[in-house]
This record gives C-alpha cells, structure tokens and sequence, in this order.
C-alpha cells in the first residue's frame, strides 16, 4: 500500500503548560506511553501504541495566534513541495510551506478551500523499510479513521480526491444531516465525509481505536474529559464515542461494545 493519500501522522497542539497532563490524559485514555522525543530547542513528546509510534504531542507555538488544542492529521505524499503547489492551486491554504524535519521528512502545513486544517508529510525511509503505522484500523491506540466535516462535502472530496487519488465509497443518508460519504485509499475505507452538522468551523475529526467503547469512556471521563456525542453503533459492529479532551481538543474513538 502507498502511502501517498494515507494518514501518516497525527498530532495534537495543545494549551500553554498543558502538555504533560494532556500526555497522561491519552496515556490513560488510549493506552499511549508518551515520552519526550529529545528535540533540541523544542519540546515535542511522542506517543506509542503498542510499540508503533502514533502521534506526537507538543504545545501551541506562538505564532499561530489564537488557535484552540485541536488535532491535525497528516497526510503522506511522495512530494511535498509538489503537493503544496497543488493545494495553492486548487484554492487552498498553505500556513507553513514546506520544510524539513531532520531525520523525518519534509512537511507542510494547509487548509482545504473551505477552511479545514490538514498537513501534508512526504516521510524519509523508515530504518526497517516500513511506512508509518500511525494508521491501523486493526490495533487499538492507532488512528482508525479520518471525518471531514465542511461547509461543501462535495467540493471537499473533489479537492481531496484530486491531491490524493480517493475514490467514493459507500454513501449513507443521514436524513437531515445529509450524506455521510465514504472514501477509500487502494480499496480500503479509511474516512468519510459529511456536511458542518453541530460543528461552527469545517475540520477533520480523527478517531482512534479502542479495545471496548464503555471501559474508554469511563476512563474518558474519570481522566478530565468530556463525552459529547455516543456511544452510538455503526455499521461494522463498531461503536464510536465523540469527545474533547480536558483542554478542548476534539478527538473521536471507536472500538465494539462489551468485550472487555
């Protein structure tokens, strides 16, 4: 499987001072062990799921503003600069052009034409010859799937699809929320998009996996979180739970029911 169109990061930047309680808070919630990844010059943590690096944890830089703790996830691309043209040139957003990371690859930081914050990540060889594992719908603590909500679906997939090479999938109705369209990567779903709904600005809501919905929501919540929406049952067998973790951050798990 490329990995160019697939979810190969995911990272949260969160509030001043806040970043070893939101460690232990997904430590505790998703079973992550999250340590300092040795940058020098800037904090950055780095969380692991049963030994595969899923994300990384750091606080909100300063020039970003006023941006809230929220979640980005990156997508692979064989070439970033490429990419970022591309992005400008569809009516996107570059925030911060492509740059390297020593030892990682070269990212980039962007918005679709609608407003919702994505990265794009074109990775260095791994040392064992494998692509990221920050993505697998198969092992808990791992992102297992990836929720566009904006303004203009259509155009969204049609943007994304052109970047990335998605293909529609499955459509839902959802009555009066609209369609929830599927889109899959080398025949494999992987996320979907759907209309704003509740949300006041168009993003992408990353999910993680979990063992048992229930046993992840108590620890949710007896962590500082917050539940929102759930446990509600999807196609699948799955259920999925929507929350914000105790700086705000919004995140999503899903896992079955009752099998802990």
């Amino acid at each position: 499987m490329t990995h160019h169109g697939l979810p190969v990061w995911y990272e949260l930047s969160t509030s001043k001072g806040a970043l070893a309680g939101a460690g232990a808070f997904y430590a505790r919630v998703l079973d992550w062990t999250v340590n300092d990844a040795g940058m020098e010059g800037f904090t950055y943590h780095l969380a692991t799921a049963g030994g595969d690096m899923v994300a990384g944890l750091m606080e909100i830089p300063d020039f970003v503003g006023q941006m809230p703790p929220a979640w980005l996830t990156y997508f692979g691309v064989t070439d970033a600069d490429r990419v970022a043209d591309q992005i400008l040139a569809a009516g996107g957003t570059i925030h911060r052009p492509p740059t390297d990371i020593p030892g990682t690859g070269r990212f980039a930081v962007a918005a679709d034409p609608q407003g919702a914050g994505f990265g794009i990540l074109q990775p260095l060889p791994m040392p064992d010859g494998q692509g990221s594992k920050a993505f697998d719908q198969s092992r808990p603590g791992h992102g297992n799937w990836n929720e566009l909500n904006s303004t203009d679906p259509d155009a969204g997939f049609d943007f994304y699809s052109t970047l990335f090479g998605w293909q529609k999938s499955q459509a839902m109705d959802m009555g009066e929320m609209g369609t929830y369209q599927l889109f899959s990567h080398d025949g494999a779903d992987i996320g979907a998009v759907m209309g704003l709904g509740d949300s006041p600005v168009p993003h992408w809501l990353t999910y993680f996996g979990v063992t048992e919905i229930d046993s992840a929501i108590r620890r949710l919540e007896e962590a500082g979180g917050k539940l929102h929406h759930g446990p509600i049952q999807v196609p699948g067998d799955a259920w999925i739970a929507v929350a914000t973790d105790p700086q705000g951050a919004w995140f999503a798990m899903v896992g079955p029911r009752g099998t802990a």
